[in-house]
């Protein structure tokens, strides 16, 4: 009994030890990845704009549906394979150089923000970045994304699976 009360005193401790850091992180962060591929930029925002075919190259992302347009913007559901239900809506479309999505939570969701998608020439390719804006409400989630997943987690996912889409292996470069 003696040893069901010390593991459980220490879980509860370690519980209230993440919350009390995670409440001191910063909600708002800001992480970008940049990577160079040997394709035309007009290949590449293909891939890229087609927000519908990402479950073919990116295994992370388990489904995508094409909602009704909001406030007359284009609006998408993304689910990705560890079960997270996004909801997306494009902020900004500049073919072939800018796509901004937001997912379109309500303000006291556990996190929410930005991706921008910035396609440029490149010598003997494209230059592709991704900014994240984001904002973690949750003090778990904003403890977890600062020091286990890392915030360029899902954007190096994303950017090392679009080289592979492309037959490339690339190494995901952290500017911000």
């Amino acid at each position: 009994m003696r040893w069901v009360l010390f593991i459980g005193g220490g879980l509860v401790a370690l519980g209230a030890l993440v919350a009390l850091i995670g409440a001191r992180l910063p909600r708002g962060h800001m992480a970008a990845s940049a990577v160079t591929l040997g394709q035309p930029p007009e290949s590449v925002w293909k891939v890229i704009r087609d927000l519908g075919g990402v479950t073919g190259w990116w295994p992370e992302m388990a489904q995508v549906e094409r909602l009704p347009d909001k406030d007359g913007r284009e609006m998408w559901r993304q689910r990705m394979k560890n079960g997270f239900d996004m909801p997306l809506v494009v902020v900004e479309d500049h073919p072939p150089s800018r796509l901004v999505t937001r997912l379109d939570v309500p303000p006291n969701a556990p996190f929410g923000g930005t991706w921008t998608y910035d396609v440029a020439p490149a010598a003997g390719g494209t230059r592709v970045r991704i900014t994240e804006n984001g904002e973690i409400n949750n003090v778990f989630f904003r403890f977890m994304s600062r020091f286990i997943f890392g915030y360029h987690g899902s954007q190096d996912g994303y950017l090392r699976r679009l080289g592979e889409k492309f037959g490339e292996a690339v190494t995901p470069v952290h500017e911000g």
